[in-house]
């Protein structure tokens, strides 16, 4: 099927700053990203980043690059200027690949993409399940908890479903109940313009997720799961060294 990559790479971070362009395996992270996305079969791929560093090294590799606003509140309104800059059609299939995620597999792209139609919805993004209490409590990684239908009941940075830690070690069939949220979404051009429409939340603003806003305003996210294990995102200068250290 035909859709839009769009990868959002912000500069500015309070841990890691100049984050995209920080090196794994000698090369910066964001075109790993940009590899993923161009093997995923997409129709086009689009790097959307507020700063001109992030844009050149982009431009360079002969990729599609368009310098947005320094004040966006997220990835999803960072998207909604580059389908106005494009004047992507309302249909258009829009997937916001994170500009931190650089081993994100690519068929993850390509069936987040397809899962708009074949469930029917609006927005879908993808959760796998916690394997370990280290994960369970490590707030970089978004939990997920869902309905009998596979749709979303919240996101939290906190351990949802609540479990008592102290059984949690001892049995280990606790984290058969976690999913942790993988961050990348399908949606319509058409959805996104709604998006942004919408005033922001204090739940987006006290867990800094902002998918809440989706839920808040009583639209479905389909979540889809998948047992592949992982490598998490970058969040932190270990997360680089341990990536580092992967055989590439």
């Amino acid at each position: 099927m035909n859709f839009i990559a769009i990868i959002p790479a912000r500069f500015s971070s309070n841990r890691m700053p100049g984050k995209p362009l920080l090196k794994l395996h000698g090369k910066p992270i964001i075109l790993h990203v940009v590899e993923k996305a161009l093997k995923s079969g997409a129709q086009k791929v689009i790097v959307a980043t507020d700063h001109s560093d992030i844009a050149n090294v982009v431009s360079s590799a002969n990729i599609d690059v368009l310098i947005t606003k320094k004040n966006h509140q997220s990835g999803t309104e960072r998207l909604s200027e580059v389908i106005e800059h494009y004047q992507f059609p309302d249909e258009t299939v829009i997937v916001n690949v994170q500009g931190d995620e650089p081993m994100i597999p690519p068929i993850f792209i390509q069936k987040i993409a397809q899962n708009l139609s074949y469930y029917s919805v609006n927005i879908a993004t993808l959760a796998t399940p916690i394997h370990s209490l280290q994960e369970a409590q490590n707030s970089n990684l978004v939990k997920v908890v869902l309905d009998i239908h596979g749709y979303a009941l919240y996101f939290s940075r906190a351990m949802i479903p609540w479990s008592d830690v102290d059984n949690a070690i001892t049995k280990n069939n606790i984290y058969n109940s976690l999913l942790r949220h993988i961050g990348i979404y399908s949606y319509y051009a058409g959805f996104i313009r709604r998006y942004v429409s919408w005033q922001s939340t204090l739940l987006e603003k006290r867990e800094l997720l902002e998918q809440l806003r989706v839920l808040w305003y009583g639209e479905k996210i389909h979540v889809d799961i998948t047992n592949a294990h992982l490598q998490n995102s970058i969040d932190t200068p270990e997360d680089l060294v341990k990536l580092n250290k992967v055989i590439k």
